[in-house]
């Protein structure tokens, strides 16, 4: 329990930003995850609107403080290579992976 008030109001400030960032993580996520679903299936005309919208949410989150920028970064990094991939006729992942 909080023993001030300025301690109370800091615990219902960081609840209702903790429930936004859980709203706003969680949207990315399904963005994140439509994206590699589309570019699983090779349906690359919906997965380049869907990789489109997904860099911009993470982007958001990011500049919001939602998530780090560097995980942002990372997240945006790994879907445009799976992306890049797929657009590509004739790669596999063997060539790609160094180990």
């Amino acid at each position: 329990m909080p023993r001030s008030r300025s301690a109370e109001k800091a615990a219902r400030t960081a609840e209702r930003k903790r429930l936004r960032n859980k709203s706003l993580r969680s949207a990315t996520k399904t963005h994140l995850t439509r994206a590699e679903k589309l570019i699983a299936a090779k349906q690359l005309e919906p997965a380049q609107q869907a990789v489109s919208n997904t860099i911009s949410a993470l982007d958001r989150d990011a500049k919001k403080g939602v998530i780090h920028r560097n995980t942002a970064a990372r997240r945006k990094s790994r879907l445009m290579k799976k992306f890049n991939q797929a657009k590509t006729p004739g790669t596999d992942k063997s060539k790609t992976d160094k180990a």
